[in-house]
């Protein structure tokens, strides 16, 4: 495939904290890249370094030396990009899902998709339609207008997955996105990336500890003290 074809593609990318003698590195040389469509997972125990990797290709956390390139863009080259608009980058071509769901608490579930749009100049009523459509589509046309302290933690973790879709991001990155729930939930979760992947051709790296919830998976990398050390190929 032609590399311009990657939704992702980190070349060498490797994060150092501090310097000298008192310098960390969190990553060191970490190379691949990620076709639309393709559900990938980094995994490592806690401390290995994947988190610093999704935030460094999700432009919060700026890598010290190496290449990323989302979407045929390169973010950063050595450091960011000269004249970049990270924030707009952001948010047209990102979409975040964490640990926690990280909803607004005062807003109701249709509501907080809502603003994930309505950020990105879409009318309301555009807005509401889309919010709308998404929440349906993720069996969660009944609980609307249901406030986050209502929904379940499965149902909250499916309303945080539709804010990240949204705005139709070529990228989404999941940071430990089942860890909050319960075994059947975390697989159910777990599905419906594979799903979205697929339906949506967007790419979706998902950091995560958990061996379970990694079947199905196209790739995986093993990742230990900052460092890609094993990749797995599911039926190839």
């Amino acid at each position: 495939m032609d590399k311009s074809m990657y939704a992702i593609e980190v070349a060498q990318l490797t994060k150092i904290y501090g310097k000298g003698d008192t310098a960390v590195i969190a990553i060191a040389d970490a190379t691949f890249q990620v076709k639309p469509g393709e559900l990938v997972a980094i995994l490592g125990p806690s401390g290995s370094g994947k988190t610093t990797l999704l935030t460094s290709i999700g432009l919060i956390n700026e890598p010290t030396h190496g290449k990323v390139v989302i979407d045929g863009a390169v973010v950063a080259d050595e450091g960011w990009t000269p004249g970049l608009d990270l924030k707009r980058l952001r948010r047209e071509k990102l979409g975040f899902i964490f640990q926690a769901h990280n909803l607004i608490p005062f807003l109701s579930a249709i509501e907080n998709v809502m603003v994930a749009l309505e950020i990105n100049n879409m009318s309301r009523s555009e807005a509401k339609n889309r919010a709308t459509e998404l929440l349906t589509s993720l069996n969660l046309g009944h609980r609307l207008n249901n406030y986050p302290t209502a929904l379940s933690g499965g149902e909250a973790q499916r309303v945080a997955i539709a804010r990240a879709l949204a705005n139709k991001p070529k990228v989404i990155l999941a940071d430990e996105p089942t860890a909050a729930l319960d075994t059947e939930n975390g697989k159910n979760v777990m599905d419906l990336l594979k799903k979205l992947a697929v339906e949506n051709h967007s790419a979706i790296l998902v950091v995560t500890h958990d061996h379970r919830m990694v079947k199905g998976f196209d790739r995986i990398f093993q990742v230990s003290d900052g460092r890609i050390i094993d990749e797995e190929t599911n039926g190839n």
